[in-house]
């Protein structure tokens, strides 16, 4: 099978590999389609593991199943993220805290055309996709779910206002949950295209950073590499506001220690998504009380991998981009 090896955001590289054999409780998967996470260009993070086979945003077809649940010929988005069920963060309801969660994987990873699903994996961490919901809306069921989890941490709520800074796609995605929450939604950026988009999906106002004017939010989330937004993030935020870090910068952060002190702030991370939040995201897509499908910029064969790296780390033109195996 071929699958696309990263070696940095630069060298990309196909080759063929053995196709997965699978074990008792596992499923093999044909991979339909496979989305490019802005974390899979963060090269300072990636770099440290390679070569590896990246890819975790992924929707296809089980052709081969050891799992009585499952059988060949069944559309199915797959978690690579699942909690053991067991340690005191499931017990707690932290679930993406699980060491299980944070260490496992499907083999070899989504860029390649057939992917062995773990036992583990096949039984937390399978979903059958709705008829109506296409490979490619599949891809986004984990962001999707990545920013439902990260919106429950925070407790957005109706009538709170929130500002999203980075309007790429995991921004977008926020400003739609946010609106769903019946927040007021304003949203940075300082590209043209993107803040044109964010208005489309339902940004009361936007601006580009230089423009911002003085704002006091219940909520910031931040959804950007760039530091000097966390300047403004921390200007922005509201006695008792809390800032979510979506995105992550490459340094370490300052925080004002005195407005941090005086103003009760609080700041906090999410990473990963919970089972329930993978379920709360195939429902909306399926609803279509959210709208994947537009974010779905460019889809691109599995030999134009490079290519789909150039266009997420440039970070112009383009929102999600999906490879098709």
């Amino acid at each position: 099978m071929r699958v696309a090896v990263y070696h940095r955001n630069s060298d990309i590289r196909l080759e063929d590999r053995p196709v997965p054999e699978i074990g008792e409780g596992e499923v093999l998967v044909k991979v339909k389609a496979s989305g490019i996470c802005g974390t899979d260009v963060m090269e300072w993070y990636r770099i440290k593991k390679a070569p590896r086979i990246l890819g975790h945003e992924i929707s296809g077809d089980i052709v081969r199943s050891n799992d009585p649940r499952y059988k060949p010929g069944q559309r199915v988005f797959v978690s690579h993220h699942v909690p053991c069920f067991r340690c005191k963060f499931c017990n707690n309801g932290d679930h993406t805290a699980c060491e299980t969660l944070h260490t496992g994987n499907y083999d070899p990873g989504g860029y390649s055309e057939f992917i062995r699903v773990p036992k583990i994996n096949v039984a937390h961490g399978t979903y059958i996709l709705p008829d109506n919901v296409s490979y490619e809306e599949g891809t986004m069921i984990e962001p999707l779910a990545c920013v439902l989890r990260g919106q429950r941490v925070i407790q957005v709520k109706q009538g709170q206002t929130v500002l999203v800074l980075g309007c790429g796609v995991s921004g977008l995605m926020n400003v739609q949950v946010a609106k769903l929450a019946g927040a007021r939604v304003i949203a940075t950026d300082r590209d043209d295209y993107r803040l044109k988009k964010a208005k489309e999906y339902g940004a009361d106002q936007v601006y580009h950073p230089k423009d911002l004017p003085p704002v006091k939010a219940d909520k910031v989330i931040y959804c950007t590499a760039a530091l000097p937004a966390l300047k403004q993030a921390f200007q922005s935020l509201d006695r008792k506001g809390t800032l979510l870090l979506f995105a992550i910068p490459e340094t370490d952060i300052q925080l004002p220690t005195v407005d941090f002190w005086r103003n009760e702030m609080t700041v906090t991370s999410s990473y990963g998504a919970a089972p329930d939040d993978l379920v709360n995201a195939i429902e909306l897509i399926a609803s279509g009380k959210v709208n994947m499908k537009d974010l779905i910029t460019h889809k691109l064969p599995l030999e134009k991998a490079q290519e789909g790296f150039r266009l997420v780390a440039e970070a112009k033109n383009s929102l999600k981009v999906i490879l098709l195996p």
